[in-house]
């Protein structure tokens, strides 16, 4: 007889969080209480993690608002903890949006997701497990993770518009990495556009962020079949 027996346990574990995030809202917004708005969620590079919620504002769009400019939809942006990545945080993020849709007058048909290095990995991962969550996705200088099914597992965004971008100098995430998901994507025939800089290092966010074509690009998007399930298939 084996020494060694087999037992299982079962239970639930049930964990509490914060996640502090920035918030900006359009002019005119809650002028007209029927009316719905777009909402772009941005998802930070690592270097803003922990506790000063100013960093989220660094680089990207709050940093633009910041310098003046004047956006057509609702932006949140969410700060990730220290020795965090997004992809550790999709149960959280999923929070995050249900808060954001009951707490502000969102348009679900309009819920954009956008993300620069840390935050271009969060951006692809989130929206694979949320795949009917976002009308259109935004990843910059961001990637994927191999030992979480990818690249694979991308096929499952298919249906959805993607403008994605980096630079081919970048030296801290490959070109490559958004490469290997585009070929996948353009073999399914899906609709993604892919913006490759020449020369362009780690920061290709400031060029992308400034793309004259990119809002109205993202306004003409639309999910009218959004739902916020208990994530895709796979280990997230």
């Amino acid at each position: 007889m084996s020494p060694i027996t087999e037992h299982q346990l079962k239970g639930t574990v049930v964990r509490s969080f914060e996640l502090p995030y920035a918030l900006y809202l359009p002019p005119g917004y809650g002028q007209d209480g029927e009316e719905r708005w777009p909402l772009l969620i941005f998802l930070h590079g690592a270097g803003e993690r922990g506790e000063d919620l100013e960093r989220v504002a660094r680089h990207g769009p709050l940093k633009q608002v910041r310098e003046g400019r004047e956006f057509p939809f609702i932006i949140a942006a969410p700060q990730c903890r220290e020795n965090v990545t997004w992809d550790r945080m999709l149960e959280e993020l999923d929070q995050f949006l249900l808060e954001l849709i009951s707490s502000y007058s969102v348009d679900t048909e309009r819920i954009y997701l956008t993300g620069l290095s840390m935050g271009g990995f969060g951006t692809w991962h989130w929206a694979v497990h949320q795949p009917n969550a976002f009308a259109a996705l935004v990843p910059i200088c961001g990637g994927t993770w191999w030992l979480l099914g990818f690249p694979p597992r991308i096929a499952e965004l298919k249906h959805i518009p993607i403008w994605a971008f980096h630079g081919d100098a970048d030296e801290v995430v490959p070109v490559s990495m958004t490469e290997d998901l585009v070929k996948v994507l353009m073999n399914l025939n899906a609709p993604i556009r892919f913006t490759k800089y020449s020369g362009v290092g780690h920061d290709s966010w400031t060029l992308a962020y400034n793309e004259p074509e990119l809002v109205p690009w993202l306004l003409e998007q639309r999910n009218p079949q959004f739902s916020l399930g208990s994530g895709s298939k796979g280990q997230d």
